[in-house]
């Protein structure tokens, strides 16, 4: 744990010890100059009570204020005596925390406690006074914070004018200036210490369930925790919805007691006021991953979410353009699935991404012909809304080689969804549905309903599974679409599915639609696709050996795969690296 004290603590130190001491007397107890401690008696008014001498040639008596409170202090990170389960560091804007997640017998919960820094009761004062200063010359509106690229812009200027002014009137270090202005940034531009939470890359879900709890969270590798951070006051989670809501142009009042927003990094928000939620004001927030999961995060054994066969039957798929529904239920990965699956896209062709909250996440290599459409609610006339078929519509204007939907929920999504695929464009999307058959029914039944003939157009079904219990996501199942004829209906046949016993991945029957479709439009044979998917297979495995699990870096392996193929597969098969591989 980081500890932030600058010599105006020690001053501070030398005016609680001595009770109320003459301020010369201080000064060289403390070993600091006289004009800068007057200087902070002035600046620390709040916590520091100056009675002057009638005699003018004395210096003025110091002392505490009586009535000094210290508010909203750090989490520390405590010894809560359980079982350390995991220790890692995080850096979030310059500012350090540790984190330790421990199991204590008898809790129905394991405690996820975070370390943040430390600061001396004088330099938070006067941190606190420089933010207050700093806040009041803000001027921002809500355009530019929802423009993340403008957002981040304000946000660095914000830095850089904070740790100038940070290191003008508090005696710091420049390492302890990085933090001190970090914290400045936090409570300006941020959510305060929530920010940390926001910062740590594990953590998925952030749940605030009422004033005087202990924050929940979601961890990538532990599931549901307790967090040693508590906000105290209902008022206090109300404000930070407040806050939420007006960045992006939204109330939540009395009146309107449900707010769904976004933050400026993507991350979602679902907000409650009482008495629609009766224990208390509650706040959650499900971030959006800024290092994304990637097909090899699915294959290594940490996660086990899906097998190299699986993965390189998909991308054989995606680079011959079939179409793809993943479908799972809440929180089984669906959407992780879905852009770890894009990353097989071949390069220069034209993407167009259609969401409720941005969540895709392409490599690097496939952007610049990528364009993101994002919905907007009406304003509060009912005016200026984009629903998700308005954008849907308007994609197939735009040309695109591939259409990626974040969710298909009404009946007129699906429309206009299946005949984008009828018509010759490869479609990915999502629904929720626990497996391929349900799929199938939620689509061809009502509310849905529409014909089992528009249904013929998607390929393939893939279904994520979500173990709460156990805290696992696994592929649970993946299968084709048979078109139906005037003897039989359409019909799905199972070509893989996870076993729950052995945890294992098995491969159910030979593909039939898949490679008919592939023979009809390559004229590749059944011994070529199997040839290919071989060297699939071995580029997934080479990828896993060599722990490449980045986005971008898996990026640059597919686009070498597309352009220089025999290369990539000579490094493969001689078991060594790329150019630039670490």
């Amino acid at each position: 744990m980081v500890e932030v004290r600058t010599p105006v603590d020690v001053f501070v130190d030398a005016v609680k010890k001595g009770g109320g001491a003459d301020l010369g007397v201080l000064t060289k107890e403390a070993g600091v100059e006289l004009k800068s401690a007057e200087k902070w008696v002035k600046q620390l008014s709040d916590m520091l009570e100056v009675n002057y001498s009638i005699n003018l040639m004395r210096q003025p008596n110091v002392k505490m204020k009586d009535d000094i409170v210290k508010k909203h202090a750090p989490a520390i990170c405590l010894d809560i005596g359980g079982k350390q389960i995991d220790k890692y560091d995080i850096k979030v804007d310059g500012v350090p925390a540790d984190v330790v997640v421990q199991d204590v017998k008898g809790d129905v919960m394991r405690t996820y406690c975070i370390g943040m820094p430390v600061l001396g009761e004088g330099t938070a004062t006067l941190l606190t006074n420089v933010v207050r200063e700093l806040a009041a010359k803000v001027s921002t509106s809500t355009e530019e914070l929802s423009d993340p690229k403008k957002a981040g812009e304000i946000r660095r200027k914000f830095y850089e004018d904070a740790k100038k002014r940070i290191l003008y009137e508090i005696p710091a270090t420049k390492e302890q200036a990085d933090i001190l202005a970090g914290i400045a940034l936090h409570r300006v531009y941020g959510l305060g210490d929530l920010e940390m939470l926001l910062g740590d890359d594990r953590i998925e879900e952030i749940c605030i369930n009422s004033g005087g709890s202990p924050l929940i969270i979601y961890h990538r590798r532990h599931g549901w925790l307790k967090s040693n951070i508590v906000i105290p006051d209902e008022d206090d989670i109300f404000d930070y919805a407040s806050q939420i809501g007006r960045r992006v142009g939204k109330d939540i009042t009395n009146l309107n007691p449900l707010m769904d927003a976004r933050l400026i990094s993507g991350d979602r928000v679902m907000a409650s006021v009482f008495p629609i939620s009766s224990q208390g004001n509650t706040i959650t927030i499900r971030k959006f991953a800024r290092d994304p999961w990637t097909i090899v995060d699915f294959m290594s054994p940490e996660y086990n979410t899906m097998s190299p066969e699986i993965a390189a039957f998909l991308w054989l798929c995606i680079q011959y353009e079939l179409s793809i529904m993943v479908a799972g239920g809440t929180a089984s990965g669906k959407t992780s699935t879905l852009n770890s699956l894009c990353a097989f896209i071949p390069p220069g062709q034209r993407i167009v991404s259609i969401e409720d909250t941005r969540e895709i996440q392409l490599p690097s290599h496939l952007m610049l012909n990528w364009i993101q459409l994002t919905t907007r609610d009406p304003n509060a006339d009912g005016l200026g809304g984009v629903s998700m078929l308005d954008l849907i519509v308007s994609s197939l204007r735009m040309r695109p080689d591939r259409v990626i939907v974040g969710e298909i929920r009404n009946r007129d999504e699906a429309e206009v969804l299946f005949e984008a695929m009828h018509t010759g464009h490869s479609v990915y999307s999502t629904m929720h549905a626990d497996t391929c058959m349900h799929v199938k029914r939620r689509v061809t039944e009502p509310p849905i309903q529409i014909p089992e003939s528009e249904l013929e157009a998607l390929q393939v079904i893939l279904t994520q599974f979500r173990d709460r219990l156990h805290g696992i996501r696994r592929t649970f199942e993946i299968a084709e679409v048979l078109p139906g004829t005037t003897e039989r209906k359409l019909e799905l046949r199972y070509l893989f599915r996870w076993r729950v016993k052995t945890d294992t991945f098995e491969a159910i029957e030979k593909s039939s639609r898949v490679f008919n479709d592939l023979n009809l439009y390559t004229g590749m044979t059944l011994k070529e696709m199997t040839q290919d998917l071989k060297e699939k297979q071995d580029v997934l495995k080479w990828l896993l050996a060599n722990r490449i699990n980045r986005m971008n870096d898996i990026g640059r392996v597919m686009n070498m795969y597309y352009t220089q193929k025999d290369e990539l597969l000579r490094v493969v098969e001689g078991g060594g690296k790329i150019e630039g591989q670490t």
